[in-house]
Parts: C-alpha cells; structure tokens; sequence
C-alpha cells in the first residue's frame, strides 16, 4: 500500500527532507529522536529512533537511489519506502506502507502532510 501526496516544491527539496535524519522529527509523528542526529540516508546507514512515547527502535537503512528513493527495516522489521518523483514544478512523496502494516497509512498521510507544510512553508531548515 501506498500513500502518495503531490507536494509543490522541487523534488530536490523535499528528499532533503526525507534523506537527512536531522529533518525526520519535524515531518515523521512517530520519530521523536534519532541517532546519529545529523546523518544522510546510504545503505548500512544504521542508528535508532525514539518514539513519542520513549520507546528506542534499532534501524538499518537498507536500499537507496540518491534523490529518489530509500527503504529501511526498523527493529528488524520492514519498514517504510520513501519515494520523490519530480512532478512538473513540483513533485510527488509517496511512503510505501509494508503490507503487514496497513493501519500505518494514516500515520504516513500525517507524514506527508507534515512534510509538505514544511517545505511549502519556506521552512525547510536547510543548512
């Protein structure tokens, strides 16, 4: 399952967003911390998050193609894609739900609307 947002801003922008851990608590409602806190997305990027709720999660980013797409697995578990396509000015988000963890959609849509906010915004926080 898929959820998918068209996003008004450049494609460039909005994988930032999803690329670097330091962006992934303003935009991810179930991240409240991750380490290591300022690092880019690659294969065999490992680390954990902490939930809202304190609960710390090993993560192990598994798959990625650079200003497109990267996939992980959390406690061991598959976990979610992350996908930008450019799209005219703009683009489309997607975060791909793992079919064991449907009631996970609302949560990505959350994700997706949180990022476009961000991004739309002028707040993108990029350094």
């Amino acid at each position: 399952m898929d959820v998918a947002r068209r996003i008004d801003a450049p494609a460039d922008v909005v994988w930032e967003q999803l690329a670097l851990t330091r962006h992934w608590t303003a935009w991810g409602p179930t991240v409240h911390a991750v380490d290591p806190a300022d690092a880019e997305v690659a294969p065999g990027l490992t680390g954990t998050v902490t939930t809202p709720v304190g609960v710390r999660l090993p993560f192990e980013v598994t798959e990625v193609e650079p200003g497109r797409r990267w996939h992980w697995r959390v406690a061991g578990v598959t976990a979610t894609d992350h996908v930008v396509e450019p799209d005219g000015d703009g683009c489309i988000a997607t975060i791909g739900v793992p079919s064991w963890a449907p009631f996970y959609a609302p949560v990505c849509a959350l994700a997706l609307r949180r990022l476009a906010k961000r991004v739309t915004r002028g707040r993108a926080g990029r350094a």
